[in-house]
């Protein structure tokens, strides 16, 4: 028999859950550029949008809890002189962001402490930079921190180079020449190897603190924009991008391989870029494309990312932003969040949730994550050191504790199996007794097994009050009397009872005319209350008796197989006769007439 298979998983119910629009940030002025950016970021406490503003470039910053309609005049960070290109928060510090323009300038911003965008001001006064990184000498596409490292941060620009900056020193302390336009740049998880895409369609890994790139491969053959996002801390890296004939793929890579694992794969024929989107606690990545409503979700396992499902929107997104993992909402079953543009005018959150009904911390899926402390400082790393940064375990925040923090290799306890209880040794049974098998002879006729069971049922009517006193002082299971006795077929001769039974099994149930009952034997210890019985004057006399009736219902057992036999030659005969006579002579249909009166006979 066919079927269809379906891939266990924790995540496989995982569904996007849009928000109302009251609940949504709206009245924004997003910014119009065409630069392939995400044009939002998000952390655990706020949000940064591109803005379309005048005078210079400009990005605002929205506090997560301020929801609705914004002002119309809001404080924005100013500072560059032409527009801001991209953004990214700090992981360590949710205050701290990094910005990158046109105007070929790299700033290092932090939030004021309360800020909030509903001030009673007229005009409310904008932000300034902390630093200024000077360096690039054409425009600046994107910036990206260290994942691991404090205070170092990735710049991409226009003039062919990336430049990694110590901003606690405030310089570049290393610069990767690069042969064509970056497109996309993505740091692996201990912040040592950088993978990007350019417009030459090649891959390149970077041994960031060698400055030179450690592989170099053939991307994907599509004219447009490609990107790509290291899988945390799986040796593995996804790109997305476009085929020879425009369809959107989909890529899984490892270092050093000049050919995906797998293969291509087609994702659709969309034109707009696909923006991927990595969860390392939970394994899964997210694939938001420019112009269309729809977020795919793949969970990545034995190599490969199995599809688990798709949000569909009809409002497009030009711009979307996945907060980190530590910012989700563990009482609501939260594994990821999204927060989209909508038509250039507001941000529309969206939650992956996995739908459970218990009301208590779900462990399986919330597996520790990276928490919002350095793995190394940023001298110990551009001096040669690596780790990981500490994780944090989520059941602290669900019970609305402090973060507690983990081991950066801690990886969850396995359960294990209680160890089996230690089996008693049991007594050993006595050989059961093998039923004695019927003899090999005719059955008794009917009229036969009426007169044997007529007198056993005389003799029982003679002797109830005695039988009503043995009962007293026995240790048989007490059984109501019948009101009427019927008659049952039985053999003549009694069998002599068992000299070594001290208890009795009570009558069996009439079991199936087509298969023999079975009788279990009663262990011989029967403790200190089977001893009065034992010794009590009726006692072989019952047993006797019973062992006649089990002999009797054996025995009729064994008649009415022979009879079902019989009835069902008759019948077989008759319908054969049935068949070759049709419209027959008179004889014959007299003797058709005499088989069906005796299979009548013998059915009653």
């Amino acid at each position: 028999m066919s079927g269809r298979f379906v891939r266990a998983s924790k995540y496989r119910h995982v569904f996007g859950k849009s928000t109302r629009k009251e609940f949504c940030y709206d009245n924004l002025r997003i910014s119009r550029n065409a630069w392939d950016t995400n044009l939002v970021k998000a952390n655990p406490e706020y949000l940064s949008v591109n803005w379309e503003a005048s005078g210079g470039g400009a990005f605002a910053v929205i506090p997560l809890g301020e929801k609705g309609k914004v002002p119309d005049v809001i404080p924005l960070f100013r500072g560059h002189t032409a527009t801001v290109l991209d953004t990214d928060w700090n992981p360590f510090n949710d205050r701290l962001i990094a910005s990158a323009s046109e105007d070929g300038k790299v700033m290092i911003w932090e939030v004021p402490q309360g800020f909030t965008l509903f001030t009673d001001a007229e005009e409310p006064a904008d932000v300034s930079p902390v630093a200024k990184f000077v360096g690039h000498s054409r425009k600046v596409g994107q910036v990206l921190f260290n994942p691991a490292a404090e205070n170092i941060l990735a710049s991409a620009s226009g003039d062919l180079s990336i430049k990694i900056w110590d901003v606690g020193a405030g310089s570049a302390a290393l610069a990767l020449k690069h042969p064509d336009i970056v497109q996309s740049l993505s740091w692996n998880a201990t912040g040592t190897m950088l993978v990007t895409t350019s417009r030459d369609k090649k891959l390149r890994v970077w041994d960031v603190r060698q400055e030179r790139p450690a592989h170099e491969g053939p991307g994907h053959e599509g004219a447009k924009n490609s990107r790509t996002v290291w899988l945390g801390e799986q040796n593995r890296f996804a790109t997305t991008g476009f085929s020879k004939m425009s369809d959107r793929q989909l890529a899984l890579w490892e270092p050093g391989n000049n050919t995906p694992i797998g293969g291509f794969t087609i994702l659709d024929s969309i034109s707009g870029v696909c923006m991927p989107f990595w969860d390392d606690s939970c394994n899964c990545l997210y694939l938001a494309g420019k112009g269309d409503g729809n977020i795919r979700y793949f969970e990545y396992a034995n190599d490969k990312f199995e599809f688990l499902s798709e949000y569909k929107s009809v409002d497009p997104q030009r711009g979307i932003a996945f907060v980190p993992k530590r910012g989700v909402n563990v009482h609501e079953n939260e594994v990821m969040r999204a927060y989209k543009t909508v038509n250039d005018a507001y941000i529309e959150p969206i939650s992956f949730t996995v739908p459970r009904r218990a009301e208590t911390f779900q462990s399986d899926i919330y597996p520790p994550t990276s928490g919002s402390k350095p793995g190394v400082s940023a001298s110990d790393w551009l001096a040669g050191k690596s780790g990981l940064p500490p994780k944090i375990d989520f059941e602290s925040i669900y019970e609305g504790n402090a973060p507690i923090e983990l081991p950066a290799d801690y990886k969850p306890p396995v359960s294990t199996p209680a160890p089996a209880p230690v089996s008693k040794p049991t007594p050993k049974k006595e050989p059961e007794p093998e039923p004695t098998p019927a003899a090999a002879r005719l059955p008794p006729t009917a009229k036969e097994q009426n007169r044997s069971m007529a007198a056993i049922a005389s003799k029982y009517d003679d002797d109830e009050e005695a039988e009503g006193e043995e009962d007293e002082t026995s240790s048989f299971e007490e059984i109501s009397k019948p009101t009427q006795r019927s008659a049952m077929p039985t053999r003549s001769e009694p069998k002599p009872a068992s000299p070594t039974k001290t208890t009795s099994a009570p009558l069996p149930k009439a079991a199936s005319p087509l298969k023999s009952p079975t009788y279990a034997s009663t262990p011989t210890s029967a403790g200190p209350t089977s001893a009065p019985s034992s010794s009590s004057a009726g006692g072989p006399g019952v047993a006797s008796t019973l062992e006649q009736i089990k002999q009797m219902l054996e025995m009729q057992i064994n008649m009415i197989s022979a009879q079902g036999q019989q009835i069902s030659h008759l019948t077989s005969e008759v319908d054969s006769l049935k068949k070759r006579v049709g419209s027959g002579s008179q004889d014959q249909s007299e003797r058709i007439r005499q088989l069906e009166l005796e299979l009548e006979e013998m059915r009653s």
